[in-house]
């Protein structure tokens, strides 16, 4: 974009400022339907806001390279209303037509304005439409990361829920695992785990495996680093959920779990961990 067109440009946006915004907010609407109808206020400051950056970063002179510190208050504002919708549930689309919208009663007063030069007005129109091409794929970029991030933070919070450390008994944890260990999950279980041992002061550390679907020679790796870890903080583990398959498994593996009790159920370590703690369990009869 040149220096004439910038100018050219934000004298239209500038004359006919107030009429641009009401016929946007009215395409936004449309094409948007009841979307934009919740937070109608804050999409009308939005768009205010990006009307008068655009006027004075033209006015200044600024080429079309949005990626200039000319554009920085313009990258700043579309930041922000990218990472909002994006908060919002907005589609990466949605969040584009913002800019978009402006086009269509932009160029009807650019072919009015210049109506009697028509080759000016398809420069005009094609380096106008360039500038607002890049500036709503900058959207979609910011769009992209900041929905990438929930996701992210999403499934942290949906591993740190998956591996919860319940304290059964007095000295006694019992850290159920369900699912695929991996590096990532088996840090996350290794800290709630010792956290736990912290708050707790707890013994013995039960991990039942019942729900975890095959044992390769990584996650028995990951299971050894684990049970090493809260020995450091002075507690023993029994592991529990053995099932035949996962024992067979183990045994073809070479996997060293000779130092470690290990239990067929969750009960029986249980059991297990009662004594080791000076604990028992009495039945007693209905009569009494």
């Amino acid at each position: 974009m040149t220096s004439a067109r910038s100018e050219q440009l934000a004298a239209t946006l500038n004359q006919h400022q107030q009429s641009l915004l009401d016929n946007w907010l009215k395409t936004l609407t449309s094409k948007l339907g009841r979307k934009e109808k919740g937070g109608e206020f804050e999409i009308r400051r939005q768009a205010e806001q990006f009307l008068q950056i655009l006027i004075k970063t033209l006015e200044t002179g600024a080429g079309g390279d949005t990626d200039s510190a000319d554009w920085a208050d313009m990258r700043h504002l579309l930041g922000e209303v990218s990472r909002t919708r994006a908060l919002q549930g907005f589609s990466s689309l949605d969040t584009a037509t913002f800019v978009f919208a402006l086009k269509e009663p932009l160029y009807e007063h650019l072919r009015i304005a210049m109506a009697a030069q028509p080759e000016q007005l398809a420069l005009e129109i094609a380096s106008t439409s360039t500038l607002f091409d890049k500036l709503g794929l900058y959207t979609i970029e910011v769009h992209q990361k900041a929905r990438e991030q929930v996701i992210l933070r999403q499934q942290q919070e949906l591993l740190e829920l998956s591996t919860p450390v319940v304290q059964l008994w007095q000295n006694v944890l019992a850290l159920p695992l369900i699912g695929t260990l991996d590096s990532s999950r088996t840090q996350v279980v290794m800290e709630s785990l010792l956290q736990k041992i912290v708050e707790t002061g707890a013994m013995i550390a039960i991990i039942d495996i019942t729900g975890v679907p095959t044992v390769d020679t990584l996650v028995a790796q990951h299971l050894l680093k684990t049970i090493a870890a809260a020995r450091l903080m002075g507690a023993d583990c029994i592991i529990s959920g053995i099932r035949p398959q996962i024992a067979q498994t183990i045994v073809h593996l070479g996997v060293n779990l000779e130092d470690v009790i290990t239990k067929a159920t969750l009960a029986d370590a249980f059991m297990v961990a009662l004594k080791k703690t000076g604990s028992r369990v009495t039945v007693q009869s209905a009569a009494e």
